[in-house]
């Protein structure tokens, strides 16, 4: 992953859609998007269709989560410690989270429909391993894309050899 300017582009998230790996989509087991000194930690999360997420406070001052998302409507009333049942994310895209109380408090969760997903390291590097060939949509999103941009998407076809592919996000804020 890079930026419009060709430098290493960190927390890049990247997924790779197709019918046969809707099939395989399985939900995750323990997510959290927790509150740590007033920000959500992690500030994005990828999870797979059908997860339900925690979202546990560990400030000492009470938090009111919420996203009007199309992705994922909810609100979690002002609470401290860990609420009572999670969120389910049945439907993919992306949803902005913000506390109500908190305004600088933001953060992202990507909701896929497949197994094959992936985060950016610090040399915008992701290894997607035991891929099967064949013809996918690669989806890639990162924060500093402007609000409401849905994941960039290209056709990407994956031989039986594997395949390294470098994507250029241009239009990132800076």
């Amino acid at each position: 992953m890079q930026d419009g300017a060709g430098k290493a582009l960190p927390d890049a998230v990247v997924y790779l859609e197709s019918k046969d790996a809707q099939a395989a989509v399985k939900p995750l087991q323990g997510a959290e998007v927790a509150q740590v000194n007033r920000q959500f930690d992690p500030q994005v999360r990828v999870v797979t269709v059908g997860t339900a997420v925690l979202f546990p406070n560990h400030d000492t001052v009470r938090h009111q989560v919420y996203s009007f998302s199309d992705t994922k409507k909810f609100e979690l009333k002002l609470y401290a410690g860990t609420t009572a049942a999670p969120v389910m994310f049945d439907k993919p895209g992306i949803a902005v989270l913000g506390c109500n109380i908190h305004d600088n408090m933001v953060a992202w969760i990507i909701v896929v429909p497949t197994p094959y997903f992936g985060r950016s390291g610090p040399d915008g590097k992701v290894s997607l391993d035991n891929l099967p060939p064949g013809n996918y949509r690669l989806r890639t999103w990162h924060t500093r894309l402007p609000v409401g941009t849905p994941a960039l998407d290209q056709a990407l076809t994956v031989p039986a050899t594997g395949a390294t592919v470098s994507v250029r996000m241009t239009g990132l804020a800076p």
